[in-house]
C-alpha cells in the first residue's frame, strides 16, 4: 500500500498559504517568470541567500500539533495562586471571552489610524478611557501601555520632562512598590543617565535633587497608606507625584486624584483579564490636564464629522514616535488595545454596583482572613488592608510556605517572619478556609469559620474610604443583562473593518492569517491562570515551550540566544539597544553612545536610541531608497571614536534588498561599533536569508507580524531580541524569577506568555519548507501587485534586478498638483470600496506602502488592485474636468449609509457611484459608521472619556 495514504490529511501550509499552485503560476507568469527560484534570485542579494533548509522539521498537521501542545501544557500545574505584586486571578465574564478575546472580528483589527473603520474600537477603547479616569480622580487618560512596570517608567520620563528644573536629576521610588516595578524603572533611569533612590517615603529628605517620586497604592505587602501629608509637602517642593494603584481598591479606596497625586499607573489585569503566566494585560496611564500633550502613547479623542455628527478618533496622532523620530519623549508605537478593550467592557458588563460588590466581597474576605489568622496568634501586621493581608508568622514562613504548596497553594514570602496573602475575585470562604489550613501547617482549625463570619463587620477603615462616585455614564449601567451586553459588543463589532471582511495591506505590517488553531490554546486554563512568578516546578510545560520557541527563532534568525522579554516592538529595540549599551561597557567602551541610523530605517529606531541613552545620526539613502554606502561611511569614520551602534531596518522601509548590506555591517564593526536589526520586515527574510550569518549582532522579532500573533486593534504585541554570543550576558534579567543576566525590560520574565503558543504552534506547523514557501509567496503577492498598479501609479523604489520585497511603495504626489487629490483622499475612497488603506505616507510623504503578506489569495489581490485602477480612473476624470475637483467620490469619502440614503443628494455624481463603485463591493459591502473625521477640531477640543448625554443631543 502506497504509505501517504496513511499520512495526516489537514496539514497546515495550505490553509495558510493564499495562492494555490495554479495562481502561483500565474502569478509568476505575469512577472515574466518562470519559477519561484527565479523570483527569488532576482530579488533576494546571492551574497546573503542561506544555503541549507532550517533546521525546523517537516509541516505537521493541525489535529498532531495541537494535541503535542496540549500535551506540553498539561505539565504545567495550575496551583491556587494568591502572591499578588500586580497580578490577581480573576474572572473572564463568558460573554467577552467568547465575543472578544476569541472573536477574529475584535482581534484581527488593526491600529485604529484610520477612524471611520474603526468606530466600534475607539468607542470601546474611550470607554476603557473613562473607567481608568472616573476610578482615579483624575481627567486625563490615554488607551493603554504595556504593564505596570513600563508605565510606572513612562510617568517617570514624564515627570523628568514636566518638572522644569535642570538641576534635579533623582527620582524616589517607595520601597514598598512591587520589586519588578523598581527593576524596570531602573533601568529606563540608568539608560537615560537619571538618578533612582530606592527608600522610605516616610523617612524621605525633601530637600533633595528630586523631580518625581513614585508611591505604591496599596503597597506590595497590601497596606493601605494615607500619602496626603506626603503628596502636600512634594507638591510645595515641585516634585511630581506617581501613584502605582490598584484599579479595583479605587471602587472602595480614595483615588490618588483625590489625595495629591500627579499621575496614576497600573494595570487593568484584574478587569477580566486572565494571569497568562504575566501577560499581556494592558496598563493605565492618568494625569492631570496639564501633563495631556506630554502622555505617552495613544488618546481616543472625540471629534466630528463631515456630516457634523460625533465621530471618535486617535488624537494628537503628530506625537506617534515614527513622525517625531529622535524628538519622541517615548518610544511607544503600540499598545495593548484587545486587553484594553477586555477592561473596559468588565467595566461595561458589571457596571459601578458590580464592581462595588465584587471589591467588597474581595475585601471583605481578606478581612475574615485576618480575624482568622488572629485566632491563631499571629499578628496582622497592617491595620488598614485592601486584599492583601500581611501576617507575621515568628519563625515560621518556610514550614507554612511548604504546607500551602502541599495543598496547591502559592503564597507569598515577604521576609523569614512573615508571609502575604493577596485574595482576589475568584476566592471563597472556602478558600480562606484553606489558606488557614496551611497558616495552620496543615493541621484542622481550632475553629469554624462561621465564628469568624458571624464577628465581622468588614469596611474600609477610616479616612480611607471613598465617598466620590464613578462609572457615571450610562454606557456602565445599560449593557448588564447578557442579552444587551452581546448586543452591544456585536454592534461595536459591525463598526470595524478587520481581516474578516478583507485584506488589511499595511506594509511593514504584515497583516497576515491569524490561524484558529494557533489561537485555541489561549484561553486554556493551563496556559491562562499561571502567576507570573509561579515556582519553576509549576510552570514545566511553559518553560520547555520558552526552550523550544526560543532555539526555533535562533535557527531562523542565525543568532545563539534569544530572549522573549520584551513585550512589544519598541521594547524590543530598546532592549536591543541596552543589550549593547552594556557589552560595550563590560569591555571599557561605555565612551560609546553614536548610533547611525539610515533615513530608510523603521520609525521607532530614532525614538529607541534616544531612550537607550545613545544620540542619533542620521546616514542618507540614495535615489533608489538604498542606504548611500559613501554617506554611512563618512559618518562611521566621523564617529569611529565614539560610535555605538547602527541600526538598519532590513529589508529596508523603502521595500528593497540592499545589496550592499555585508558590506553596510563591514564598515560599522570595523569602527568597533555593533549592528543591529530592526525585525519588522522578517516576513521577507524566513528561510532564505538569516541576519546573523550577514552582519547582525542583535535583531528584535514582531511576533504580531511575521509569526501570527494578531494585532489584536493595536496591541497586543511580542518583540523578542536575538543576540549573538558576545551579546548573551545582557540579555534582560528579571528580580523575581532568574531569567538573563542584564537589566529588566518588562515587568514579567517572560514579557506576555500566553501569546506565545500563537508563534510556536505557527512555526511547528509550518516546518522549514512551509515557512520558506510563505516567505516566496509573501515576496510574490508583492512583485504582483507592484506589476498590476505599475501603469497607474509609479512604483517607487525595487532593488537591483526591478524587483520589490514583501512591500512596494506606490507615489501619489503628482495626483495633487493633476486632480487636487491627496493620499488621504485615496485612502478614505478605499474604505467605500471595502478596503483598509495601505501605510500612508510612510516612509516617504505623499506615498502608500503596501503589503498583501502571503496569506491572500489571487482573487483577494485582485480585488484590491481593483480598486486601486477604479480610483485612478475617477482621479483622471478629475484631471480631464468630468469631475469638479472639489465635489468628487475621492474628496467627500467615505460614504456612509445615512449619507447615501438621506433625502438630499448635493453631489455632482451617483449615489450608486459612491457606494457601490465596483460589482464585487455590492456582493459584501462594509459601511463606515461615520463620515471623514474632522482630526483638528478634535485636537483643539481634546475630549478623551465618555462625553455626557447631553452633548450628543446637542448634535
Amino acid at each position: 500500500m502506497d504509505r501517504s495514504a496513511l499520512t495526516h490529511t489537514d496539514t497546515f501550509v495550505r490553509r495558510h498559504i493564499g495562492p494555490d499552485d495554479a495562481e502561483t503560476g500565474r502569478m509568476l507568469a505575469t512577472l515574466g517568470f518562470g519559477t519561484m527560484d527565479d523570483l527569488v534570485n532576482a530579488t533576494v542579494p546571492a551574497s546573503i541567500r542561506l544555503d541549507r533548509p532550517l533546521a525546523l522539521g517537516p509541516e505537521r498537521s493541525e489535529f498532531e500539533q495541537i494535541r503535542e501542545f496540549r500535551e506540553m501544557m498539561s505539565r504545567n500545574r495550575v496551583f491556587r495562586s494568591y502572591l499578588g505584586m500586580g497580578y490577581h486571578d480573576c474572572i473572564t465574564p463568558p460573554v467577552i471571552q467568547r465575543n472578544i478575546l476569541e472573536n477574529p472580528g475584535w482581534y484581527t483589527q488593526y491600529t485604529p489610524y484610520q477612524a471611520e473603520i474603526a468606530q466600534g474600537r475607539l468607542e470601546a477603547l474611550l470607554n476603557f478611557q473613562t473607567m481608568v479616569i472616573d476610578l482615579t480622580g483624575l481627567p486625563i487618560a490615554n488607551a493603554s501601555l504595556l504593564d505596570e512596570g513600563t508605565a510606572a517608567a513612562e510617568a517617570m520620563a514624564v515627570a523628568y520632562g514636566v518638572s522644569g528644573s535642570d538641576k534635579r536629576n533623582t527620582f524616589f521610588v517607595s520601597s514598598l512598590c512591587h520589586p519588578q516595578t523598581i527593576d524596570v524603572v531602573r533601568t529606563r533611569a540608568a539608560a537615560r543617565g537619571m538618578d533612582v533612590v530606592v527608600g522610605d517615603h516616610e523617612s524621605f529628605d525633601f530637600t533633595q535633587p528630586v523631580f518625581g517620586v513614585l508611591l505604591q497604592y496599596p503597597a506590595t505587602d497590601g497596606e493601605v497608606i494615607d500619602y496626603r501629608p506626603f503628596t502636600q509637602r512634594a507638591r510645595e517642593e515641585g516634585i511630581v507625584v506617581i501613584a502605582a494603584a490598584d484599579l479595583l481598591s479605587l471602587v472602595l479606596l480614595s483615588p490618588p486624584g483625590e489625595w495629591g497625586a500627579d499621575m496614576a499607573v497600573g494595570t487593568t489585569q484584574r478587569m477580566g483579564v486572565p494571569m497568562g503566566f504575566g501577560g499581556p494585560h494592558a496598563a493605565y496611564f492618568s494625569c492631570r490636564d496639564e501633563y495631556k500633550r506630554q502622555i505617552p502613547g495613544r488618546i481616543i479623542g472625540v471629534s466630528v464629522d463631515a456630516d457634523g455628527g460625533r465621530a471618535l478618533r486617535m488624537a494628537l496622532q503628530t506625537r506617534e514616535q515614527h513622525i517625531r523620530r529622535e524628538k519622541a519623549t517615548s518610544n511607544i508605537c503600540t499598545a495593548q488595545v484587545l486587553l484594553a478593550v477586555m477592561a473596559g467592557m468588565y467595566a461595561v458588563y458589571h457596571g459601578p454596583e458590580g464592581l462595588r460588590a465584587i471589591a467588597t466581597r474581595v475585601h471583605a474576605l481578606a478581612e475574615l482572613l485576618a480575624a482568622g489568622a488572629e485566632r491563631l496568634n499571629y499578628r496582622v501586621v497592617h491595620g488598614a488592608f485592601f486584599d492583601t493581608v500581611r501576617i507575621d508568622v515568628g519563625t515560621r514562613a518556610g514550614g507554612i510556605l511548604a504546607a500551602a504548596r502541599d495543598r496547591g497553594i502559592n503564597l507569598r514570602g515577604i521576609d523569614d517572619s512573615s508571609v502575604c496573602v493577596a485574595l482576589d475575585e475568584t476566592t471563597g470562604v472556602e478558600d480562606v478556609e484553606e489558606v488557614l489550613v496551611a497558616l495552620n501547617r496543615g493541621t484542622a482549625l481550632p475553629f469554624s469559620i462561621d465564628e469568624l463570619v458571624d464577628g465581622l463587620t468588614p469596611e474600609i477603615a477610616d479616612g480611607f474610604a471613598r465617598r466620590s462616585d464613578f462609572l457615571t455614564h450610562p454606557v456602565f449601567n445599560r449593557y448588564h443583562s447578557e442579552t444587551e451586553m452581546l448586543r452591544y459588543i456585536r454592534t461595536l463589532e459591525s463598526r470595524d473593518l478587520s481581516l474578516t471582511h478583507s485584506m488589511i495591506p499595511l506594509g511593514s505590517c504584515t497583516m497576515k492569517l491569524n490561524a484558529t488553531v494557533e489561537m485555541m490554546p489561549v484561553t486554556w486554563p493551563e496556559v491562562s491562570k499561571l502567576h507570573p512568578f509561579a515556582p519553576p516546578e509549576q510552570t514545566a510545560g511553559y518553560l520547555e515551550m520558552f526552550r523550544q520557541l526560543e532555539a526555533d527563532l535562533a535557527e531562523i534568525t542565525g543568532f545563539d540566544a534569544v530572549s522573549l522579554q520584551p513585550n512589544a516592538g519598541s521594547q524590543g529595540e530598546f532592549a536591543g539597544l541596552l543589550v549593547i549599551r552594556e557589552y560595550l561597557d563590560s569591555i571599557g567602551q561605555g565612551k560609546r553612545t553614536i548610533c547611525l541610523i539610515p533615513q530608510s530605517a523603521h520609525g521607532t529606531n530614532p525614538a529607541s536610541a534616544v531612550m537607550a541613552g545613545m544620540k542619533v545620526v542620521a546616514v542618507a539613502t540614495d535615489a533608489s531608497g538604498n542606504v548611500d554606502v559613501e554617506d554611512l561611511r563618512k559618518k562611521a569614520d566621523q564617529h569611529a571614536d565614539d560610535l555605538a551602534a547602527l541600526m538598519i531596518t532590513y529589508p529596508s522601509t523603502h521595500g528593497v534588498f540592499e545589496e550592499a548590506i555585508r558590506e553596510i555591517c563591514d564598515i560599522v564593526h570595523k569602527r568597533g561599533g555593533q549592528v543591529y536589526m530592526d525585525g519588522a520586515n522578517m516576513n521577507a527574510q524566513v528561510g532564505l536569508c538569516r541576519p546573523g550569518d550577514f552582519g547582525a549582532d542583535v535583531c528584535h522579532l514582531n511576533l504580531h507580524k511575521t509569526f501570527c500573533i494578531p494585532h489584536g486593534g493595536g496591541g497586543p504585541g511580542m518583540g523578542p531580541i536575538c543576540v549573538a554570543k558576545h551579546l548573551q550576558p545582557f540579555l534582560p534579567g528579571h528580580p523575581v524569577i532568574a531569567v538573563g543576566g542584564g537589566a529588566a525590560v518588562s515587568a514579567a520574565p517572560w514579557g506576555s506568555p500566553s501569546i506565545l503558543p500563537i508563534s510556536y504552534i505557527y512555526i511547528h506547523l509550518m516546518g522549514a519548507e512551509g515557512l520558506k514557501r510563505a516567505t516566496e509567496v509573501a515576496i510574490l503577492n508583492a512583485n504582483y501587485i507592484a506589476r498590476r498598479l505599475e501603469e497607474h501609479y509609479p512604483v517607487l523604489y525595487r532593488g537591483a534586478n526591478g524587483t520589490v520585497a514583501h512591500e512596494c511603495i506606490i507615489d501619489l504626489r503628482q495626483l495633487k498638483a493633476s486632480a487636487g487629490i491627496e493620499v488621504e483622499d485615496v485612502a478614505k475612497r478605499l474604505m467605500d470600496y471595502g478596503f483598509h488603506a495601505p501605510t500612508v505616507s510612510f516612509p516617504v510623504a505623499g506615498t502608500m506602502m503596501i503589503e498583501p503578506t502571503e496569506s491572500e489569495a489571487l482573487s483577494e489581490l485582485d480585488r484590491f488592485c481593483e480598486a486601486m485602477i477604479s480610483i485612478r480612473e475617477e482621479i483622471r476624470e478629475v484631471e480631464l474636468g468630468i469631475m469638479d475637483r472639489a465635489d468628487n467620490p475621492l474628496k467627500h469619502a467615505p460614504h456612509t449609509a445615512a449619507t447615501v440614503m438621506a433625502d438630499e443628494w448635493s453631489h455632482g455624481y451617483s449615489r450608486e457611484r459612491a457606494a457601490f463603485p465596483k460589482q464585487f463591493v455590492r456582493e459584501r459591502k462594509f459601511w463606515p459608521h461615520v463620515a471623514r473625521v474632522n482630526n483638528a477640531a478634535g485636537d483643539r477640543n481634546l475630549v478623551c472619556s465618555c462625553p455626557p448625554m447631553e452633548m450628543y443631543a446637542e448634535v
